[in-house]
């Protein structure tokens, strides 16, 4: 049993090609990963405008249809479009607060993916520059710690970005709701 312990507690060593061939292979798949996360990055923003141009198209129709029939809808009417508005508001904030996360989610990823290879094209290099200073006498072997890599992940004043960015988009939607329910009350009853 003492014999497993020591074992498994002493480091190891591996030969200089084996550690270059992990780093190599670590950069590959964190820069495989950014790229796949920066993909679905661009395909959420892509649903996000989608959204935004059909709500869009739904208020226009909704102020169009009041723009024309103000003499027929009365004051008293005005709740009808109000709650329609409400409504519509209600069902895109929570598409729009879908859609954020997910983006913020793949961003955050994304910023790990980039601070881990960062992190392994460091080690790279500095091991590279070692190997070269020693004019090729370095032994051949390097310690498994020397080549360990973790998964990095960004300081918390990082998150403060995520939330003015959701803040900014909240506040522009409240903007919008509260336009359409003063211009529905001023169509239709002054």
């Amino acid at each position: 049993m003492a014999d497993y312990d020591n074992h498994h507690h002493n480091h190891q060593v591996v030969s200089k090609e084996t550690a270059f061939q992990a780093l190599n292979t670590i950069i590959q798949l964190h820069f495989e990963k950014t790229l796949e996360k920066k993909r679905a990055i661009d395909l959420q923003k892509k649903e996000l405008h989608k959204l935004f141009q059909i709500f869009f198209i739904f208020l226009s129709l909704i102020f169009l249809a009041q723009t024309n029939s103000s003499s027929r809808l009365q004051c008293r009417h005005c709740w009808i479009p109000i709650i329609l508005l409400s409504m519509a508001h209600l069902i895109f904030y929570v598409s729009v607060a879908q859609t954020l996360r997910c983006i913020n989610g793949f961003k955050y990823q994304r910023r790990c993916h980039k601070l881990t290879l960062g992190l392994a094209t460091e080690k790279l290099r500095e091991m590279k520059i070692r190997l070269m200073s020693s004019g090729n006498e370095f032994d051949g072997v390097v310690g498994d710690e020397e080549f360990e890599i973790h998964y990095q992940e960004p300081p918390e004043s990082y998150f403060g970005k995520f939330k003015r960015n959701w803040a900014l988009h909240f506040g522009f939607l409240i903007l919008i709701y509260a336009f359409m329910v003063s211009s529905s009350v001023v169509l239709l009853c002054f």
